[in-house]
């Protein structure tokens, strides 16, 4: 649930302060006075789109920040993320400077926009004033059908997934199988060619590591000569010669271990050369286990230099490094094999007829569930038209035989009845701009009421409604408001007295001239004031207070 929002130079505002309350708050003020601003405000800190024109003329940059309590799904995401939270609240910031870079953070944690949306669709669902133009459009019917779906059963998510993904699947093999069957002589060049490529390289057969190891035997064997008579010199001369070094040093170790004995003074010296002997000595058995070991081998030196020639070779004939031709060698024989599988064509119109059951049978099950669903919304819409004075009309989710698609196998279309007695008709072709608005409202409150966002806002949704249908409208969100955090920008007298809370929004000039737009708390005395302005525009009399305390009352 949202707490408290701050924003900083954005747009016309530039501070403001807010904090919020549990039920139904309403937002209202003059056409203009930025009522709308505070929702971008708050679609920004969540992952909006930004730039540097958000920022407020003569400012570095727009600040904005939200605090909100977390649910379990919301504290989940952020221990998944490595966020800490602190009394299970998330403190969300961004800000964009007037270059139009941008900057996030959640608890102080660096985040990106797209972290910002997915933990702001867990904390707040947005209904823009727009919403009822968007009803009127197919894929934006069945979305929101799949989506009370999604509410009812999590099981369906998947479901639309993997229609989405076995229809992906399906499709790539009919393609597959088309471009053989139009390009058969192509595809058997290519085979033909991968073959031949192959071929060479199973001859060859080089092994993975092959290279570093041939070429470190080769320097050995190529130098085994000069290697065994350096090692044979030394040998010869530490402990093999007529005055070997190793007996010399150890006759004057004798001699110096007797004079020790004569001056303790000499100890010093004598501990430094006995290790001396000592490694020398090891060199010693070093050198002979190295010279029993190296032999010359002239036939498996011009074995190696065969095999370093052959990798050379292919190497080059193939464009790449004799180091990469293993790599080389097993990308050529998959690429070979995904050939030979695309050339079965037979092989291939198994596979498609495969795929496609795969996506009927999850396809099915989609359909299923949304003819299930499309009763359930259909009841509920109607009984919501009852109240919004649309008595005997009707509201009813169509689901007709379409193409096999990645959304599934039927066309969703929403149809409605304005009155008893007249079939339903597609909404686009029957509704006004009244009932639109209206029959949107009920889809919203009762979307609404399916989901688990604790924070609604509703973005002058009521525009279109008036009269008693209005106030209908107030008590229904504020009938939310006891479930839910509904937030509401409106300009109806009858919803912004059922809230529980009531800001004003209005736009005034600073002392510099610049225009600033500034948020106020009502009490109840203002309040009166404000729903009179709503009543009766800018010359407010004793008639509209006392209607404004009426609907107040009311």
């Amino acid at each position: 649930m949202l707490r408290t929002l701050t924003i900083r130079d954005f747009v016309i505002v530039d501070t403001i302060e807010l904090e919020f309350s549990n039920g139904f708050t309403v937002f209202t003020g003059e056409t203009g006075a930025g009522k709308s601003i505070l929702i971008d405000a708050l679609q920004l800190a969540l992952g909006g789109r930004g730039d540097a024109s958000m920022v407020r003329e003569g400012a570095a940059k727009a600040d904005i920040t939200a605090e909100f309590t977390l649910g379990t799904t919301a504290r989940a995401w952020l221990a998944a993320n490595e966020i800490t939270t602190e009394e299970g609240t998330a403190l969300v910031r961004r800000v964009i400077d007037n270059a139009g870079r941008s900057k996030a953070w959640i608890n102080g944690v660096s985040a990106t926009a797209t972290q910002l949306r997915d933990l702001g669709e867990m904390l707040v669902d947005i209904h823009g004033q727009h919403a009822h133009q968007s009803l009127l459009k197919t894929e934006a019917q069945r979305a929101l059908l799949d989506n009370q779906i999604a509410v009812r059963d999590p099981e369906a998510t998947t479901d639309v997934l993997q229609t989405q993904a076995a229809y992906k699947a399906w499709r790539a093999l009919v393609r597959q199988r088309e471009e053989f069957e139009t390009d058969a002589r192509n595809v058997l060049l290519e085979r033909e060619r991968l073959e031949w490529q192959v071929g060479e390289l199973d001859k060859l057969a080089p092994k993975a590591g092959e290279w570093a190891e041939i070429s470190n035997e080769h320097s050995r064997l190529s130098h085994a000569a000069s290697l065994l008579d350096g090692a044979q010199e030394a040998l010869q001369a530490i402990s093999e010669s007529d005055s070997p070094i190793l007996s010399q040093l150890s006759s004057l170790n004798s001699k110096l271990g007797k004079l020790v004995d004569v001056d303790a003074q000499l100890q010093a010296v004598l501990d430094c050369m006995e290790p001396a002997r000592i490694q020398l000595q090891e060199a010693v058995y070093a050198l002979n286990n190295y010279i029993d070991k190296v032999e010359l081998d002239p036939d498996r030196l011009r074995e190696v230099d065969a095999r370093m020639e052959a990798l050379h070779s292919a190497a080059r004939k193939f464009r790449t490094t004799p180091e990469e031709l293993h790599e080389e060698h097993a990308s050529l024989k998959a690429r070979l094999q995904q050939l030979a599988d695309a050339s079965d064509l037979e092989g291939l119109r198994k596979q498609e007829e495969k795929a496609r059951a795969a996506y009927m049978d999850v396809a099915r099950r989609l359909s299923k569930r949304r003819a299930a669903a499309a009763v359930e919304l259909g009841r509920q819409v109607t009984a919501a038209m009852q109240e919004l004075s649309m008595s005997g009309g009707s509201f009813a989710v169509a689901l007709g035989e379409g193409e096999p698609g990645a959304h599934g196998l039927e066309q969703v279309e929403f149809l409605v009845a304005g009155h008893t007695g007249v079939a339903p008709r597609p909404l686009a072709k029957v509704a006004s701009g009244g009932e639109l608005a209206r029959i949107s409202l009920a889809i919203a409150v009762i979307t609404a009421h399916a989901t688990t966002t604790p924070t609604l806002i509703f973005d002058e949704v009521d525009t279109g409604i008036g009269g008693g249908v209005a106030e209908v409208v107030g008590r229904l969100l504020k009938r939310l408001g006891q479930q839910r955090q509904v937030l509401c920008v409106t300009h109806l007298p009858q919803v912004a007295s059922q809230a529980n809370q009531h800001f004003q929004v209005a736009k005034g000039t600073t002392g510099e001239g610049r225009t600033v737009s500034r948020i106020d708390v009502l009490d109840s005395r203002a309040r009166v004031e404000e729903v009179a302005r709503m009543l009766g525009g800018i010359e407010i009399t004793e008639t509209t207070r006392k209607h404004a305390r009426e609907l107040l009352a009311s």
